[in-house]
């Protein structure tokens, strides 16, 4: 938990549980969470697959509804966060629809929203400029690479300017040197936004080049095994993961993952 911030935390969790019941008996998902997100942090979620990460970013996106402990978002509840439009979310596959264009994917919520037409094209222009995507907003999704249209993706998510931003494992299923230049341009729009960024993710790597602060959590029932707080400066290339300062935070990350699995390692 970071305790340095004495204005109200963005997100914050209290001995958070979620369990699902199934016909084979109840599933743990999370179990006694504690967590304190503050303003402008960007915090990382690892762990293995099936350890909560994701479910605990639907918890606060309200697309899961815990069953104990408390959680707020704002100071409000999830859903009441949700209905006053204080996040974007970005899922893992962009999932952009392929009849609309690039522009409109990005209008899609700004039209749901009840936006003017005038303040929708505002809006598009400055978050394509954003996202380094100006001059592809007539284009299709199947005309863009896997790379772009994540990026389109993160550019609808902002579109209507949420101080909270949560990513889903967005670039999992790219190839490195894409995901490599994605991670840059995420710092460097995290910088200009000041975002509060939640971001789960399976690399090690990712989550020590681009957090703040990494959330390590264990195999089921998720629970946080540690809260890294980073030291390293908030501008960073590339080349400071061959720093012993990066390879330390990426030792620990290691370790706690290590020691959430117990025996299964």
């Amino acid at each position: 938990m970071n305790t340095e911030n004495t204005t109200q935390p963005v997100i914050e969790a209290r001995q958070l549980d979620l369990t699902f019941q199934t016909n084979d008996g109840p599933i743990h998902a999370l179990k006694d969470v504690n967590l304190s997100v503050g303003k402008g942090e960007f915090v990382s979620f690892i762990g293995p697959s099936g350890c909560g990460k994701t479910t605990f970013l639907r918890c606060i996106a309200a697309l899961e509804t815990p069953t104990g402990g408390s959680l707020t978002v704002n100071g409000m509840t999830p859903d009441e966060a949700r209905r006053n439009r204080a996040y974007g979310y970005v899922f893992q596959a962009a999932g952009l629809y392929p009849w609309r264009t690039i522009a409109k994917n990005i209008k899609l919520p700004l039209e749901i929203m009840g936006y003017s037409s005038a303040e929708q094209d505002e809006r598009v222009k400055k978050v394509l400029e954003l996202v380094d995507l100006e001059g592809f907003e007539g284009k299709f999704p199947w005309q863009l690479s896997g790379g772009m249209q994540q990026r389109a993706s993160i550019a609808r998510a902002l579109a209507f300017d949420a101080d909270i931003l949560l990513m889903d494992e967005p670039f999992g299923a790219l190839d490195e040197i894409v995901r490599d230049h994605l991670n840059e341009q995420l710092l460097a729009l995290w910088a200009r936004t000041e975002k509060t960024i939640g971001f789960v993710t399976h690399s090690i790597p990712e989550a020590v080049y681009l957090s703040t602060k990494i959330v390590v959590m264990s195999p089921r029932p998720g629970r946080i095994t540690d809260v890294i707080d980073s030291p390293l400066p908030k501008e960073r290339p590339l080349d400071i993961r061959d720093t012993p300062e990066f390879i330390e935070v990426a030792h620990r990350v290691r370790e706690g993952l290590r020691a959430g699995h117990g025996d299964d390692v």
